[in-house]
């Protein structure tokens, strides 16, 4: 599912700043590699809160939606260390993201400067690009949960954080995200964005619905299952 339709005011032909998410937009959902970590997190709730495994992930799934991140909310609930939580995590198997070269040439084409912002870690960041191609040179800066201070997307701070520290021009810049609570606050503040998706036939079940819901609020002005067909096909 691909939708290129423009209108005057979502158009990204003026876009010199361009904002990717990282897990499950730079790669397909499909590959999994995200429930892998989402396991390890589950597992890690277990060992915090001393729960049996469905009562830690149901207590994780809410911490995910209150807090934006599981992470956030065990900082706030139980002191966890991040780094700890974070190195823990992303202790996975990273061969399932498979080489795009399409998407790194599309994104190399594109004006301007290339930024990732995710609520993951530099390291985790790093190892994606390494699977994906030659990346290193690609993006100006990846913007990670440790530069937000751990105060993740969707929240207001994580952002302002963002635009501050690189001085980005969000009338000319554009937002890529799987979330579309991610894209709010992008719009608000007048970036276009992009929800990247999972093709129709996509099934999980790790994956709750509330997950992968598309409810089409304005705030989200473009959205495609093909992020480099997307690119390719921008004027």
């Amino acid at each position: 599912m691909t939708d290129l339709t423009k209108t005057p005011d979502r158009s990204l032909s003026h876009v010199t700043e361009w904002v990717f998410d990282l897990d499950n937009t730079l790669y397909p959902r499909e590959c999994n590699l995200f429930a892998q970590i989402d396991i390890l997190i589950s597992h890690y709730m277990v060992s915090v809160t001393n729960l049996a495994f469905d009562e830690a992930r149901a207590l994780q799934k809410t911490y995910y939606r209150e807090y934006g991140t599981t992470l956030n909310g065990l900082m706030h609930k139980h002191q966890v260390d991040p780094d700890h939580f974070l190195n823990t995590v992303h202790a996975i198997d990273y061969s399932p993201v498979a080489s795009h070269d399409g998407l790194i040439e599309a994104i190399r084409a594109l004006p301007g400067r290339k930024f990732i912002l995710t609520n993951g870690d530099v390291g985790h960041a790093r190892a994606v690009l390494g699977r994906l191609g030659n990346a290193d040179d690609l993006f100006e800066d990846i913007f990670d949960i440790r530069a937000m201070k751990y105060t993740p997307k969707p929240l207001p701070e994580a952002y302002e954080a963002f635009f501050a520290t690189h001085g980005i021009d969000v009338e000319r810049a554009a937002m890529f995200d799987d979330l579309e609570k991610n894209l709010l606050v992008p719009h608000e503040r007048g970036m276009r964005t992009v929800q990247v998706v999972a093709g129709p036939e996509f099934a999980h079940d790790q994956v709750e619905a509330w997950e992968l819901e598309q409810r089409g609020g304005s705030h989200v002005h473009h959205v495609t299952s093909d992020l480099a067909g997307f690119l390719r096909r921008l004027p």
